[in-house]
């Protein structure tokens, strides 16, 4: 399901963006899109995908209130899985 956003962005922006937009033969929404993707995929962490993936708020507090944190590749090394 996609959800509307409204962002405000300086004129300079938009106006590479437009460019970027017609060189590209994509709408603006798009390459917001893919730009946004990109970057979060780039930055989040193992403990906000962790979070993201919890079924509840049991899980939730759980990952939360956890003091060390790794990832299940790590804990398969540790456990020799």
């Amino acid at each position: 399901m996609k959800r509307r956003l409204n962002i405000t962005i300086d004129e300079e922006l938009y106006k590479k963006v437009k460019a970027l937009s017609f060189f590209r033969n994509q709408s603006i929404s798009e390459i917001i899109r893919t730009s946004l993707r990109t970057w979060i995929n780039k930055i989040i962490g193992k403990k906000e995908e962790l979070l993201l993936s919890a079924k509840d708020e049991k899980e939730i507090l759980g990952i939360l209130s956890s003091d060390e944190f790794v990832s299940s590749e790590e804990a398969k090394d540790i456990l020799k899985i």
